[in-house]
């Protein structure tokens, strides 16, 4: 089988032990996220090919982030069981990325990054942000780098 597919296998593999635990919250969740990647197969022509797991991993990424912003929604209009329940999605969306680099791992590689583009100001924010997510991928949140990037350059 080709790597382009272990995680989807993976992630298949995940969906049929929970469908057996009856786990049914996890079996929600990764229902829906199978319906995600289906539709950005659809949406990039690769409904044959299948996305590699670099792209699966931006899909789990895009996922994560929107279960984030119902959180604060939800958060923001105390409905705590509502945003229980997406912290529960994100638990287990967040098994399908890389390990997420901690916050000094950021802040390591942002003074880095900042040194080699020889960045100056908050003009050159939107360079490093870039550089920073082309080299580290989904192994950092875009908020969470945005936010290091921002208040080392202001």
């Amino acid at each position: 089988m080709s790597e382009a597919s272990q995680l989807k296998q993976r992630i298949e593999a995940d969906l049929k032990s929970a469908l057996l635990a009856g786990d049914k919250d996890t079996v929600q969740t990764l229902r829906g996220l199978k319906a995600s990647i289906l539709s950005e197969e659809v949406a990039t022509g690769k409904r044959d090919t299948g996305l590699e797991d670099k792209e699966i991993e931006v899909v789990v990424a895009r996922e994560i982030k929107k279960r984030r912003e119902s959180i604060e929604m939800y958060s923001q209009n105390n409905r705590d069981e509502l945003a229980e329940n997406e912290q529960f999605e994100i638990d287990v969306l967040e098994n399908y990325l890389p390990p997420q680099l901690t916050e000094d791992e950021i802040h390591d590689k942002v003074e880095a990054k900042i040194t080699e583009l020889g960045a100056a100001g908050i003009k050159d924010m939107g360079r490093v942000i870039g550089a920073l997510k082309t080299e580290l991928g989904t192994s950092v949140d875009g908020a969470s780098l945005a936010k290091v990037v921002k208040d080392r350059l202001s």
